[in-house]
């Protein structure tokens, strides 16, 4: 039987209709982007049952400019490995019309992890003040960035860059930042939030919405995506 060829895939996507980018239960009538990637995969007749290991968690209504996965496809005998061109392809056909869509893939070593060996993360939050409400924003900023309430209309772009984050990380610097500049908080009590190393005591009701937050990019040593001819053969 041929062998399994394992595979690094990056993929983006918007998040609003979807329960997260981790697969959900199938009945439930609200599925996760892991779903349709699996669903897209299984339709090349792979004669493995396909696990994609999503690299980076996002919740629903968060979305992703570039996050990854790594998966194994092992084709029928006599039949070649995808190559990554064709693998993008054919995956990027069988998920339509899903807001979803894979950027490239590379061949990896078997042993390849993709939550792993991740280097690092980059998160932006898009915010636009100047908004009371969301119905305010333009047709096409709609459940893309977070309306806050201010004089001027502009938009922001915070960007957070570590090897991994904690649930709700993002969201809760961010809504520490926008409630300083609100004055609903002083700086003082970001201080006193950092001391404490309890995410418990972080006020729930200055968390920033999902809407705004997008996975940038998940970075990779180069060496890690160069598979060696031994083990393409």
């Amino acid at each position: 039987m041929a062998g399994k060829a394992r595979y690094l895939i990056f993929f983006q996507y918007c998040g609003t209709r979807y329960s997260g980018v981790m697969k959900s239960p199938s009945h439930q009538p609200i599925l996760g982007v892991q779903n349709y990637l699996e669903n897209a995969v299984q339709k090349l007749r792979p004669v493995n049952e396909v696990d994609i290991s999503i690299s980076s968690r996002t919740d629903s209504g968060v979305h992703a400019l570039c996050n990854s996965a790594h998966l194994d496809i092992q084709r029928k005998e006599g039949k070649p490995p995808f190559s990554a061109e064709l693998l993008v392809d054919a995956l990027n056909f069988h998920l339509k019309p899903e807001p979803i869509s894979v950027i490239k893939a590379f061949r990896v070593a078997d042993n390849f992890n993709a939550r792993f060996r991740a280097l690092s993360r980059t998160y932006v939050y898009r915010l636009v003040t100047g908004c009371w409400h969301r119905s305010q924003l333009p047709v096409f900023e709609r459940n893309l960035c977070w309306p806050v309430h201010n004089i001027h209309l502009k938009f922001w772009e915070l960007t957070f860059k570590s090897r991994s984050f904690l649930y709700k990380q993002v969201r809760r610097m961010t809504g520490a930042l926008v409630a300083v500049g609100q004055g609903k908080l002083m700086p003082r009590h970001i201080a006193d939030l950092l001391e404490m190393r309890d995410s418990r005591a972080y006020p729930p009701n200055i968390i920033a919405p999902p809407d705004g937050l997008f996975l940038k990019n998940v970075e990779y040593n180069t060496k890690d995506l160069e598979v060696e001819e031994s083990v393409i053969q």
